[in-house]
């Protein structure tokens, strides 16, 4: 005969193997790669333009040991202007394909999942209107600093390629590694990025999410219209255009971008002596921009959360 075991039972093995919860920003995390993953522009068109910078690049190379010669009889200021041109070309030319990419990624990623239904997919998995508008307001800090990575390795092949072609051609090649300083330019670079692209342009991108997330067609043209409404406004109100010329400070890129005018560009600054970050991070402003952008993301949230498909 057999007694029945009055030991208490033990746990289940599922529930002490059960998963444990998620990380608050795992959420985040997996929405910022759903955004790469579908929006492949973000880091293909800054490599387009990179490709198209080397191309140009090459062909130059064809006539640069005949140009030598010519360039080392200027006087320094003009060898610099020189030597540096087609470095400060190649760092316009991919910084102002990233902004245009983000500039119109920010007008399209709420209008998109609305217009394509896919929003309802989306609601439904556990993710909140905060993270996801918070995933889509982060990819144009990425891309930033994707820019930076592809930009600081474009230069440095350029560099690498030039000076092989004058080796083998019997050029000096000191003058050029003389007058091209690429570490004092890759900071300078990444520091007006995160500077002007990043945080002075949030309200702009910001803006940009709020309109996407409002409008039901026509993204394109609410983005302009309350602006262009305001600035005729009050020309037509007041004969002032004060509101024009805050734009133009904004789009402009502020206090940074004036110093790096007034300096002569990325290689004629170093980073170390001239760039003044302290006075950017007091100015009125890059706070009040950023206020405006955190208003401008609460309203993102708030209408994605109630906004229906197209």
């Amino acid at each position: 005969m057999t007694t029945q075991s009055n030991a208490v039972p033990q746990p289940l093995e599922s529930q002490r193997n059960a998963p444990a919860a998620l990380s608050a920003t795992r959420p985040l995390y997996w929405s910022i790669r759903r955004e790469l993953w579908e929006h492949r522009t973000v880091y293909l068109a800054p490599l387009a333009a990179a490709a198209v910078v080397m191309f140009g690049f090459l062909i130059s190379l064809i006539r640069l040991p005949h140009r030598m010669p010519a360039i080392l009889a200027l006087s320094p200021e003009k060898q610099r202007e020189a030597l540096v041109g087609p470095y400060e070309v190649a760092a316009g030319l991919i910084m102002g394909t990233a902004f245009i990419v983000g500039f119109y990624y920010c007008l399209d990623a709420l209008y998109a999942e609305r217009r394509d239904r896919s929003i309802l997919f989306w609601k439904s998995l556990p993710v909140s209107d905060l993270t996801t508008v918070l995933s889509k307001a982060s990819i144009p800090v990425i891309l930033q600093l994707l820019t930076v990575a592809i930009t600081v390795a474009t230069q440095w092949i350029m560099l690498l390629l030039s000076t092989a072609v004058l080796v083998a051609s019997g050029a000096n090649v000191s003058s050029l590694w003389t007058q091209l300083s690429l570490f004092q330019m890759s900071l300078m670079l990444l520091y007006h990025l995160l500077t002007v692209h990043v945080l002075w342009y949030a309200p702009i991108y910001c803006w940009l999410l709020l309109v996407s997330a409002w409008s039901r067609r026509a993204v394109f043209v609410w983005a302009f219209l309350p602006p262009l409404a305001i600035c005729v406004l009050e020309k037509l109100a007041f004969n002032t255009s004060h509101f024009v010329a805050l734009l133009k400070y904004r789009f402009t890129g502020g206090p940074e971008a004036v110093t790096m005018t007034a300096s002569g560009g990325f290689a004629t600054i170093n980073p170390m002596t001239h760039l003044t970050p302290g006075a950017f991070l007091i100015s009125p402003g890059l706070w009040s921009g950023l206020a405006l952008a955190a208003v401008f993301l609460a309203a993102a949230v708030r209408l994605r959360r109630y906004r229906e498909p197209i």
